[in-house]
């Protein structure tokens, strides 16, 4: 059940696995793309803009889990690519307990503070109890989330990204449908998206586990395998929390955008939050190449093949820039018609506000997907602190957007923040791999 990377073509390696998990992070936007919809087109403008002024602080919250996740998988590939695998499950029982521990904290603190924050981020009156209601949901729902994360991220470490797929097809249509129910029948209103996503999240998570238990024995863990380690404790930290940073910061950077457009009213939130899901569609392929070349360099680098790490990223170099160009043609012929999947054709102001936002971002694609290239792939080498002064470099940008340009360029000056972003965090993470593949020289992994 399990793929390894470090033999074989790795062309056909890449695209193999960028495919199932790609479509897995196609389904998994549905939580939040269909809750758009449903509550755009049956509930109205304020309904959308509500859930759609929460993406950001979503991708904030959600980000940490998964970046958390994702450094913890890190080293579960590079003990399965050296054929460690005792060590391998000693690693994956200590990242249960660190995620409980972080679970828990996180689901009191963010409850406790959900009024605040959407405070501080200038959520309108008007629709601020149905986002913090909306949020609210979601934060109690947080454990089911980041189970899903974990037990994904794993399974995608041993080279299974078929497995998460499928569950999350499940999950995915289920979550629309009781987005249906709750908001068209039982008149639930924004609250009633909440429900169905967590409820549809906590599916996925258990059908994974049962998964694993039945067909991984690989995975099977010992009361052993439970035993209190700092120095594992240790090193999930140093790789987890980096990433979980990484995903953090950049969070922060697209909260501190939205907390601008939402001082333009419900109409541009609208439109920013339609163009947003249409983006968010795009860049799930880079966050798949991503995730495949941390998998594969992990593995490759466990093994000490580093000449495969090269290649590997060449290659999905030149597939990030060929599916830049065609996103970008797509969205210039394409991008008003898309919009309407949200609002009605006659919301003139609202499809002007997504195109404005197209218009202004499309042509950095390239850069946005070489982000998650080099930054998984020195993630995927156990390099986490230059991926996350990317993030850093990311947030600055966007700061400085926001505070210098907003005001005289109003709108338009908003969306600048995005390539402004994009091409920031290139300029540490770009030269440092370069740099680190010249001077490699291969580690062990630690037993």
């Amino acid at each position: 059940m399990t793929n390894d990377m470090t033999t074989g073509n790795p062309v056909k390696l890449i695209i193999y696995f960028m495919i199932p998990t790609c479509l897995g992070n196609i389904f998994q936007q549905f939580y939040n793309l269909a809750d758009s919809i449903v509550a755009g087109r049956f509930i109205g403008v304020n309904a959308l803009a509500a859930i759609g002024s929460t993406s950001s602080l979503i991708f904030l919250v959600i980000g940490w889990l998964n970046g958390l996740t994702s450094g913890f998988s890190i080293l579960v590939a590079q003990h399965f690519g050296a054929k460690k695998y005792d060590r391998m499950r000693h690693y994956i029982a200590m990242s249960i307990f660190l995620c409980i521990l972080f679970v828990v904290v996180m689901t009191a603190a963010l409850e406790y503070f959900n009024y605040p924050i959407l405070r501080l981020m200038n959520a309108p009156e008007e629709i601020i109890g149905d986002v913090g209601a909306y949020m609210a949901v979601i934060y109690a729902g947080l454990a089911v989330t980041a189970a899903y994360n974990a037990l994904a991220a794993v399974l995608r470490a041993l080279g299974d990204g078929k497995s998460p797929l499928y569950f999350l097809i499940i999950s995915g249509v289920l979550n629309v449908v009781l987005d249906v129910v709750f908001i068209v029948y039982f008149h639930m209103g924004v609250v009633g998206c909440g429900y169905a996503t967590v409820i549809a999240q906590a599916v996925s998570a258990l059908l994974c586990l049962i998964y694993i238990i039945r067909k991984f024995d690989i995975l099977r863990l010992s009361r052993q395998d439970f035993s209190p380690d700092l120095r594992a404790v240790s090193q999930l930290l140093g790789m987890g929390i980096p990433m979980g940073l990484q995903f953090s910061i950049t969070a922060i950077g697209t909260i501190i955008v939205q907390g601008a457009v939402n001082a333009f009213g419900a109409v541009y939130i609208a439109g920013f939050s339609a163009a947003g899901k249409i983006q968010s569609m795009v860049s799930t392929i880079f966050v798949s190449f991503g995730a495949t070349i941390a998998t594969y360099v992990g593995q490759n680098r466990g093994a000490g093949n580093i000449e495969r790490v090269h290649q590997g990223v060449k290659v999905t170099q030149i597939l990030v820039l060929v599916w830049s160009a065609v996103m970008i043609t797509v969205i210039h012929f394409t991008g008003p018609y898309l919009v309407r999947i949200f609002v009605d054709g006659s919301q003139t102001d609202v499809l002007n506000a997504s195109m404005v936002y197209f218009k202004t971002v499309a042509w950095c694609y390239p850069f946005l997907g070489s982000i998650f290239l080099y930054r998984n792939a020195l993630q995927g080498l156990g390099y986490g602190l230059v991926p996350m002064l990317g993030g850093v470099f990311e947030l600055a940008a966007r700061f400085a957007v926001v505070a210098a340009v907003v005001r005289p360029f109003g709108y338009v000056g908003v969306c600048f923040a995005d390539p402004a972003a994009w091409l920031a965090a290139l300029v540490p993470i770009v030269p440092y791999y370069f740099y680190r593949m010249r001077k490699y020289r291969p580690r062990p992994v630690q037993h």
